[in-house]
C-alpha cells in the first residue's frame, strides 16, 4: 500500500526535514477548526484548536523543556553528562523534561504528587529513563518546590529549571507558539483561550498576540474548584483536570503586575478568567474525541 501511494502521488504531505535529533520535532504544530461540537448560536466566524498533542512528548510542554534546557545550556549552566535535571510537574513538564533529557544525555529526577490520575505520566518518565520521586499531595505545590530546592542544594551536579518562574517559559511561548498562531490564521485572531498551569503559555502567546493585535482577548482557565486567580480558596478534595489548577498564583503571570491577581479584574495580557469544573472538563473532552476526533486528554 505504502510503494503504490508514493507510486500514484500520496494526498499526505511530508516535511522535507529530517530531524538531527527528536528535539528538532518540536513546535510548528497544526490547527484544527472545530465543527460538530460548536452550537448554532455560536457568535465567533469559526473556533479553532492548535494541536500541541502533536509534539513528540505529546504537550505543548515539549516547548518549553526543550528551550529552557537549551537556553541554560547556552548560558553554560548545565552540560550534558555532568548535569543532572531536577522538576516539580504535574506531569507533562516532566515528560517533555526527561523526553529532551534522554535525548541529550543528561540524567533526570521528576517529582511529582502521587495521585492514581498521574499514573500513566509516572510511567511514561520512566521510559524515558528518568527517575521519579512521589510526594504525598498534602504537600502542596509550594512543599514540593522546597524539597526541590532540598535537593539542589544536597546535590552540586542538580540543576531546577524552576518552570513556574523561569522567564524562558514564557519566553518560548512568546518567540514560538504565538508566532505560530498568528501565521496559521493569516492573523485573524482576536481571542486566544488557554489554561493556567504554569501560566508560560497564556503569557508568553497573550503577550506576542497582543503585540500584534491590541485588541485581541486573553483568557485564562483554571479548574472550577481551583479558582486562586479570582481570590478563591482551592477545594481541599483538589480536582481531576490533570496539568493546571496546581493552587498558586504562576509568578510568571504574576510577574506581569505583582500581587495583582485574585481580583478576577483584568492583569497584563488577561483580560478574563474563565473556569471548568471536573466533570464538565471530562464532558467536552469526551465530546471533542467522539464528535470532531481529537483526543485532547488521555487522562480523562
Amino acid at each position: 500500500m505504502l510503494r503504490r501511494a508514493l507510486a500514484t502521488g500520496s494526498r499526505r504531505s511530508f516535511s522535507s526535514k529530517i530531524c538531527s535529533d527528536v528535539t528538532q520535532a518540536i513546535g510548528a504544530t497544526p490547527m484544527v477548526q472545530l465543527n460538530r461540537i460548536i452550537g448554532p448560536h455560536m457568535k465567533a466566524k469559526r473556533v479553532l484548536a492548535k494541536l500541541e498533542m502533536q509534539n513528540p512528548g505529546g504537550s505543548v510542554k515539549d516547548r518549553i523543556a526543550k528551550d529552557m534546557i537549551e537556553k541554560a545550556e547556552a548560558r553554560g549552566e548545565i552540560s550534558p553528562g555532568k548535569t543532572t535535571i531536577v522538576e516539580v510537574t504535574s506531569g507533562n513538564t516532566g515528560i517533555g523534561l526527561a523526553m529532551v533529557c534522554a535525548a541529550k544525555g543528561y540524567k533526570c529526577v521528576i517529582i511529582m504528587p502521587q495521585l492514581p490520575p498521574m499514573a500513566e505520566r509516572y510511567l511514561i518518565c520512566r521510559k524515558f529513563g528518568a527517575h521519579m520521586h512521589l510526594i504525598a499531595p498534602a504537600t502542596g505545590v509550594n512543599g514540593m518546590l522546597r524539597y526541590v530546592q532540598q535537593q539542589v542544594e544536597e546535590h552540586e551536579d542538580y540543576w531546577t529549571p524552576l518552570q513556574f518562574e523561569n522567564p524562558d517559559n514564557r519566553l518560548t511561548h512568546e518567540l514560538t507558539t504565538g508566532p505560530e498562531i498568528w501565521e496559521q490564521t493569516g492573523g485573524d485572531v482576536d481571542f486566544f483561550v488557554a489554561g493556567a498551569g504554569t501560566a508560560g503559555t497564556v503569557a508568553g502567546v497573550g503577550s506576542f498576540l497582543k503585540s500584534k493585535n491590541p485588541d485581541c482577548r486573553i483568557m485564562v482557565v483554571e479548574p472550577g474548584e481551583s479558582r486562586v486567580l479570582v481570590g478563591e480558596t482551592p477545594s481541599p478534595k483538589g480536582h481531576g483536570v490533570v496539568g493546571i489548577g496546581a493552587g498558586v498564583i504562576p509568578a510568571i503571570l504574576d510577574a506581569t503586575e505583582p500581587g495583582a491577581f485574585g481580583d478576577g479584574e483584568p492583569h497584563g495580557d488577561v483580560d478574563m478568567y474563565g473556569f471548568a469544573s471536573t466533570p464538565d472538563a471530562v464532558a467536552m473532552a469526551n465530546r471533542v474525541a467522539a464528535e470532531e476526533g481529537l483526543l485532547v486528554s488521555r487522562a480523562l
